[in-house]
């Protein structure tokens, strides 16, 4: 990464979404990690929530952050999946004003150093939304690490180049 020293850090208000069936407060580790890791990072956390995987519960959580002009980045965990209820993209996709391919191409990429051929069973996807980004992850809490250590967090900090999205993000002139 190389981080342009013109450019200052700008603190972004991220909500957190854990997407499971099964997880709680008590048993949220890819949420509490995400949690730990965006303020680490000096980012704010804006709200975090645990709902099942249910197409239309995601959509309204996810709608009604869109449509808050204080948040500036959403972050899923869990429905990514094959299995099961696993409905996180067919949830989110729809709500997109554009999506950003290359996440999942390099988050998958990442992931095969990690996890191989397992990685193909992700169906992590991003975009951005009403001037809000949006990433979907994998429910574990390894490729939940692996999506912001090595690209979230880069993508969103001003001062890292060529490009990053904090540049395009509208709502930073609301600020």
């Amino acid at each position: 990464m190389s981080l342009h020293a013109k450019n200052t850090f700008i603190s972004v208000k991220i909500a957190v979404l854990t997407v499971s069936d099964t997880r709680n407060e008590a048993t949220d580790t890819s949420g509490c990690i995400l949690v730990e890791l965006l303020q680490e990072a000096g980012h704010r956390l804006a709200e975090k929530k645990i709902i099942p995987d249910n197409i239309y519960q995601i959509r309204a959580i996810i709608s009604r952050w869109i449509a808050d002009p204080s948040i500036q980045v959403i972050i899923s965990t869990g429905g990514t999946g094959l299995t099961g209820r696993d409905s996180t993209p067919e949830a989110v996709l729809p709500l997109l004003d554009k999506s950003i391919d290359g996440f999942g191409e390099v988050f998958r990429s990442l992931s095969y150093q990690e996890i191989k051929t397992s990685t193909i069973q992700s169906r992590a996807v991003a975009g951005v939304a009403n001037g809000t980004i949006l990433f979907c992850l994998p429910g574990s809490t390894g490729a939940c690490r692996t999506a912001w250590d090595h690209i979230i967090r880069h993508q969103l900090d001003h001062r890292h180049q060529p490009c990053n999205l904090i540049e395009i993000l509208p709502r930073m002139q609301e600020r």
